[in-house]
């Protein structure tokens, strides 16, 4: 009998060790079947194909361009005649009347060597010339009641000219040339950030590092940072505010959500706030104002008091009082009781326990979530700034929106990133200092 139940027992086992086998299969093939036939759908219904054949290489190769280079235009009124050049076709960083760069001579008729062959000619009557090697000569005489009458040499017309009545546009390697009824414009890209440290009006501008520190040392480092921080094209003193904004408002809205959460943390912990109702209601707000995202916080508040940095500041403080609060009040809850019951042995008042037995405990875990959300709100803040109207993330809007000053763009994403990092090592060298007491950084 016993040999029976011990076959019988056999057999279960092995039924046990079957299904369990069979489940594990199944799980382990099932769930990368599921991934795969997500991925499948993800890929279809967000239309990859067609992303990747509408992704255009000239305007991302373009776009690049902008961010390390700088355009020169030469402009013609077609209406007036008048002749101007300027960095980036700004009026802050448009040359003096009749002066120009050595490839633009002017004249009677204004002649632009783009160099290799390619020449450019603005004639009398808004007529405009364009010889391109290898290709031969277009030409235009813009007419407000016929258009840009254009004429090209023999056979088909390339993919880099586009033609319509009222406008031409002729893209070279060398630079190019745009004309419609009331403008004739060409320009020529030039590698670098021209006019970042002075602008054309300043003394100071084409003056190389030697001279430079020659001036400075002889009496004029006033003037010439003065020139260099109230640069009218690149506004090193607005960026300087700007981030220091982005800064301040990550500041405020860390230790201000800090401030707030710490004594709600308390009535929330459970062996702090032995009413149930208070820790379930305080509970409760922690996750209302941390389920609401801080940008959804900053389009309301912004409604309510308006743009401005002390908006986004009130945005992160709403939604990092309600994570600091859970987190908080976590640590709370782990404390040590004897060491509680140590302080309180010697006559201690509440207020003292929490002071001497309680905050001493969940300092460190306060001060690296603290400094940790300090640094990851310095990149919020920049966004936030973006709606509210303030701090680097304003200027960096401002500057995509314009379409053409990538190189600005370029400036501020470099900017944001070098505040990141610094953000990141200071956070780092606080909490070394402060929790595990290593000044050295080691």
């Amino acid at each position: 009998m016993s040999t029976f139940a011990t076959d019988l027992d056999t057999a279960g086992l092995k039924t046990q060790a079957g299904d369990l086998f069979r489940r594990k299969r199944l799980m382990n093939f099932g769930l990368p079947a599921l991934v795969l036939v997500y991925l499948v759908y993800v890929f279809f219904a967000f239309d990859v194909p067609g992303l990747a054949e509408r992704a255009s290489l000239d305007k991302a190769q373009t776009l690049v361009s902008d961010s390390y280079s700088y355009k020169t235009h030469v402009t013609r009124d077609n209406r007036s005649g008048e002749v101007e050049v300027a960095i980036e076709g700004e009026r802050k960083g448009r040359y003096e009347a009749g002066v120009a760069p050595a490839w633009v001579s002017l004249g009677d008729e204004t002649v632009i060597d783009l160099e290799d062959g390619y020449v450019v000619t603005f004639g009398a009557e808004n007529f405009v010339s364009f010889e391109i090697p290898d290709y031969g000569l277009i030409t235009a005489r813009p007419s407000r009641s016929s258009g840009v009458n254009a004429t090209f040499p023999d056979g088909p017309m390339p993919e880099w000219i586009s033609l319509s009545r009222n406008r031409l546009a002729v893209n070279t390697e060398a630079g190019r040339l745009t004309v419609t009824r009331n403008r004739t414009e060409v320009f020529r890209y030039f590698f670098g950030w021209e006019l970042f440290f002075f602008t054309l009006d300043s003394p100071y501008h084409g003056t190389n590092p030697g001279e430079l520190m020659g001036m400075a040392f002889s009496g004029e480092a006033g003037a010439i940072w003065s020139d260099f921080w109230n640069n009218a094209m690149w506004r090193h003193r607005d960026v300087a505010w700007a981030i220091f904004e982005t800064i301040l408002m990550a500041f405020l809205g860390t230790f201000g959500a800090a401030m707030v959460a710490l004594p709600l943390a308390f009535l929330a912990a459970r062996n702090f706030s032995p009413l149930m109702p208070v820790r379930f209601a305080i509970r409760r707000v922690f996750d209302f104002v941390r389920g609401v995202d801080a940008l959804i916080w900053t389009i309301i508040l912004a409604r309510a008091f308006g743009p401005g940095p002390l908006t986004g500041a009130l945005a992160i403080l709403l939604t990092d009082t309600g994570t600091f609060g859970k987190i908080f009040s976590e640590a709370l809850e782990n404390v040590d009781d004897k060491q509680i019951e140590g302080v309180a042995s010697t006559g201690a008042k509440p207020l003292q326990r929490y002071r001497f037995g309680v905050i001493p405990q969940v300092t460190p875990v306060l001060l690296s979530q603290l400094l940790y959300f300090l640094e990851s709100n310095t990149r919020s803040a920049t966004i936030i700034g973006a709606i509210t109207g303030g701090g680097i993330g304003l200027m960096l809007t401002q500057a995509i929106i314009t379409q053409k000053d990538w190189e600005e763009v370029t400036y501020y994403i470099v900017l944001i990133i070098l505040m990141v990092v610094l953000m990141d090592w200071a956070s780092g060298w606080l909490r070394r200092k402060l929790i595990s007491g290593d000044e050295g950084g080691h």
